[in-house]
């Protein structure tokens, strides 16, 4: 079902057309974006984060000159109110339908943080969806929590938990809160506030984030590798790369792959191209300063027959 279409202007100064899909999925439906239905190329599905929304890949499509589509995944965003389960293959699931949805063929697919390990979960059960597969600081299984340091899989997003469970007074209360956050606050733009104002709902009259700290649990634990994803992950066939940040969810170094760990499995994915993107964390890789990177590796994926036309 399709909403309307709307334009909406860029940083840049050009006008952007969106069309808001509703898309029929198991227990209700999924809420998506198309930008640029109408232009030509092998379009481009973007999957965003585990607490995030399908807002921060506005940055990425002012770049992009191809149709996008990209979806608030179940328990975020505008389809916060489906319910579980939540794990990564329902998630794949939910994408599928709405590629359909949207008259997309084959697609390639850009995945920031849990979002890569979405798309991977996509180019296992539907390969004949997936065109190429872009890995934005995430994808590749993280490194476990030590047993000895006593922490389970919830403490290592720490305040991300807890901000879920948080009420705002308004807005600008909520503007104010990522204002301080040291991935966010130094890095501001109409962008990131966009996609801040997009993430407030209102909920039981108050205003909350919107991703459910249910669905953020279950895919977190999920993170690791396991249920067959190291499997699915190896077995894949379609050109891949990933994009890695420097420093991580709260601009720490190192960030979220250090190079031990990313060592382990670029020894066992050699087909896995992987570009460090220097002067970024987990989120201004795509929000901010990194996205120029991504879009270029989004067109280096490029099917060759896309390649050849232009």
């Amino acid at each position: 079902m399709t909403e309307g279409t709307t334009h909406v202007t860029t940083e840049h100064g050009g006008a952007l057309a969106e069309t808001r899909l509703r898309v029929p999925v198991d227990g209700g439906e999924l809420v998506a974006t198309v930008w640029n239905a109408d232009a030509a190329g092998i379009p481009v599905v973007a999957i965003h984060g585990i607490t995030a929304n399908h807002r921060s890949f506005s940055p990425l499509v002012a770049r992009l000159d191809v149709p996008v589509l990209a979806v608030d995944l179940r328990g975020r965003g505008g389809s916060r109110a489906l319910p579980g389960p939540y794990g990564l293959e329902q998630h794949a699931e939910d994408l599928a339908a709405a590629i359909r949805a949207a008259g997309f063929g084959r697609a390639r697919i850009v995945g920031h943080s849990m979002g890569g390990f979405v798309g991977v979960r996509l180019a296992h059960a539907h390969p004949e969806l997936v065109a190429s597969l872009v890995l934005v600081d995430g994808g590749v299984p993280l490194r476990p929590v030590p047993e000895s340091s006593g922490l389970t899989p919830a403490d290592v997003l720490g305040p991300a938990i807890e901000r879920l469970g948080m009420t705002f007074p308004s807005h600008a209360a909520y503007r104010d809160y990522w204002r301080a956050h040291p991935a966010f606050g130094p890095y501001w733009s109409a962008a990131i506030e966009e996609y801040v104002d997009y993430d407030l709902v209102s909920v039981d009259g108050a205003l909350r984030p919107s991703a459910i700290p249910d669905a953020v649990l279950t895919n977190l634990v999920e993170l690791d590798g396991r249920a067959g994803y190291l499997e699915a992950l190896a077995s894949l066939t379609v050109p891949m790369a990933l994009l890695r940040s420097p420093r991580g969810l709260f601009d720490e170094t190192p960030g979220l792959y250090d190079d031990e760990w990313l060592a382990t499995w670029t020894s066992r994915l050699p087909a896995l191209a992987v570009t460090d993107v220097e002067h970024t964390n987990h989120y201004t890789i795509l929000m901010g300063q990194g996205v120029g990177a991504v879009a270029e590796a989004v067109a280096l994926l490029a099917p060759a027959e896309e390649k050849e036309a232009r």
